[in-house]
């Protein structure tokens, strides 16, 4: 069977460990997101076909996902990566950023992962993962927008794995807590080492599936 994985909101960093790890694999590679121009070098080390597709809108989604089902059938492995914030005191940010920010944190990854669970759970199979931060479990100050859109996605994450794991649907929320980078600073994380434990999150047997997994450098403080 002809496996496949894709990744949403795809860029430079995190996403493109992630492809590159997945296509040493042997998955077929799809990346999608808003300029997909930025994913030409990306695409080229690893044969992926790229989608132009705003996350938050229920239109592009379903658009995405109509497309998949004709180049690749259903993605083996959907990461949604996509965020948003808002910096500043709480009495002054604005009312319509926090709103997008909340759509393309959030909202995003319900449309995402609705329209990758309806077909899993027509074939018995599949992982969602979620990449998410230390936002999603500890508000942070000047930080309000980030902390509703990474709760809210959280919890998102804990309902489906409650639903959808006794199906044989594995859902994954990754809490990553720190900065990343490609330095061999001992306080930055590696998005190769991110990306490898996405893989073996995806490679669990079900007998010991993880919904949660928390990743941070081994000198940061939480």
């Amino acid at each position: 069977m002809n496996k496949s994985a894709l990744i949403v909101g795809a860029g430079p960093g995190l996403s493109a460990s992630l492809a590159r790890l997945f296509s040493n694999h042997g998955f077929s590679i799809a990346l999608a997101a808003r300029n997909v121009e930025k994913l030409g070098a990306l695409a080229d080390q690893t044969q992926a076909k790229c989608y132009p597709c705003d996350a938050s809108s229920r239109g592009d989604v379903a658009s995405l996902f109509e497309s998949l089902d004709n180049d690749f059938g259903t993605p083996e492995i959907v990461v949604y990566n996509p965020s948003a914030r808002v910096r500043g005191p709480f009495v002054d940010i604005d009312q319509e950023a926090v709103e997008k920010a909340l759509m393309v944190t959030c909202y995003g990854g319900f449309l995402v992962a609705q329209a990758a669970a309806k077909r899993m759970l027509a074939r018995g199979s599949g992982s969602i993962f979620f990449t998410s931060a230390s936002a999603a479990v500890k508000g942070y100050v000047h930080s309000a927008s980030f902390a509703m859109g990474k709760f809210g996605l959280r919890g998102l994450a804990q309902s489906m794995a409650r639903e959808l794991s006794p199906q044989n649907i594995h859902i994954g929320h990754f809490v990553i807590d720190g900065g990343i980078g490609h330095s061999d600073a001992d306080d930055q994380l590696s998005p190769d080492a991110i990306a490898q434990t996405y893989l073996d999150i995806h490679n669990q047997h079900r007998s010991a599936w993880t919904w949660e997994v928390e990743l941070r450098p081994w000198v940061e403080n939480f």
